[in-house]
């Protein structure tokens, strides 16, 4: 029981935090002014806290249910998680702070910070995964890193084309061609749940003593935060007809 709970809070995480990540790594392509590029953020705005709660709850499973799992992989990936952490970090600054000061130059310092920020979180979740899928040391795995990296952002095309409307549309839907975004959204989806699934399956999962009494607190959680994660996407399930407040 202790192995699906973590699967669900991990691979929660990849698909819909991998969405927002997706985003912010397309900004710059996908807005071209700084109204554009308001408004592609207002697509994720409702969405990405809520996200990163199945990132932080993926983390709680892993230290409270996990500890032999958790050394495994901090061990020797200690710069890829400070770095996955910063990026963490400075991708939300520029969300929060971008709109706070008025003038040009502010915003586009905290939108190349959520762009930095994005594709940080991109890379060092595909460098990561590379070493734990693949079991990949030098150089080779940066390249793995990259895939996944573009895995995220076409990922996030397809959520910000069903998001937005007319040009920001388009572009977003430049990769899904006559199939549809809600198709191409789907098979990214599958994507980015595969490779959490193939990860997973070469990790040592042997559950630590405390699961008899934390596994019982979160059975009863996650209907919670699966109701809730439900009621954010129903309010917000319309597509963006303007800036939000970020």
């Amino acid at each position: 029981m202790e192995i699906f709970v973590l699967a669900f809070f991990a691979l929660g995480y990849l698909v819909l935090g991998g969405a927002d990540i997706g985003v912010g790594m397309a900004l710059p392509y996908l807005g071209r002014s700084a109204g554009e590029r308001r408004e592609v953020i207002a697509a994720i705005a409702p969405f990405f806290l809520g996200n990163e709660v199945w990132l932080v709850a993926s983390a709680g499973v892993l230290a409270g249910l996990f500890p032999e799992l958790e050394g495994h992989l901090l061990s020797g990936n200690y710069a890829v998680v400070v770095a996955l952490l910063v990026s963490w970090v400075v991708r939300d600054m520029g969300l929060w702070l971008r709109g706070r000061v008025p003038g040009a130059r502010w915003q586009a310092f905290w939108d190349g910070g959520i762009v930095a920020g994005s594709w940080g979180l991109a890379l060092t979740w595909g460098l990561l995964l590379a070493e734990v899928l693949l079991g990949m040391r030098g150089p080779l795995v940066l390249l793995a890193a990259l895939v996944v990296a573009a895995l995220f952002a076409v990922h996030g095309l397809a959520f910000a084309a069903l998001r937005l409307r007319g040009s920001l549309r388009e572009r977003a839907g430049l990769l899904s061609g006559e199939a549809g975004e809600g198709r191409t959204y789907a098979l990214t989806a599958g994507a980015m749940l595969m490779v959490g699934v193939l990860a997973g399956l070469r990790l040592p999962l042997t559950a630590g003593s405390s699961g008899a009494l934390l596994t019982p607190v979160i059975l009863v959680l996650i209907p919670l935060l699966v109701a809730s994660q439900g009621w954010v996407w129903w309010t917000f399930r319309h597509r963006v007809t303007g800036p939000s407040y970020l």
